[in-house]
């Protein structure tokens, strides 16, 4: 039997574009360098909002560049702050309304590896994407777990994911939770 590296990212937007439409209001809680910032300004268009959150300023600065490049920063508004306080900073304009929220936890890439999301903010963060959801809104999180904390992350995560299942959110996986290798996870509520 012969192993296929998927490509987690494409198989997040893959998700994400079936799920989301122009228009539509969206979150990115991890910002870095911006990749998923302009997938999600691209995929709901110019009526659509983008909320875009990171605590780097590198990370942030990388955003905005790379959404000028494309023309893509009119709809988008960029939040210097942790992942944690998405629901608080957006607040009630936002609340039941997000179509789809993307995460991906670890570090920002060619910068300090120091700086890692961890699983305390980002089982907040979770709680607080799902309380800004529309109904039938989704959550895409992929998960690297090779920094230090990563492993104790991809754990809380898991078992945050578990709950909702639980609870009856349908999900997506790509791969699990484990020491070596990333995965990725989709949710419905």
């Amino acid at each position: 039997m012969r192993f296929v590296k998927t490509n987690l990212t494409s198989l997040a937007h893959a998700f994400a574009r079936e799920r989301l439409s122009e228009g539509d209001v969206v979150v990115d809680a991890t910002a870095g360098n911006g990749h998923d910032t302009l997938f999600l300004a691209e995929t709901v268009g110019a009526s659509g909002r983008v909320a875009a959150f990171d605590i780097q300023p590198a990370a942030i600065m990388a955003t905005r560049e790379r959404l000028e490049k494309f023309g893509r920063s009119g709809n988008v508004e960029l939040f210097l702050c942790g992942h944690e306080n998405l629901a608080a900073t957006l607040g009630e304009p936002w609340r039941g309304k997000v179509r789809g929220v993307f995460f991906n936890l670890g570090y920002l890439p060619k910068s300090d590896r120091a700086v890692t999301t961890s699983p305390g903010t980002t089982l907040a963060a979770l709680d607080s994407a799902r309380a800004l959801l529309a109904p039938g809104g989704f959550i895409s999180v992929t998960v690297y777990t090779k920094h230090p904390g990563g492993f104790e992350e991809s754990s809380a995560v898991s078992a945050w994911l578990n709950s909702a299942v639980a609870a009856g959110a349908k999900t997506l996986f790509c791969g699990e939770h484990n020491p070596a290798e990333p995965w990725w996870c989709g949710i419905v509520f």
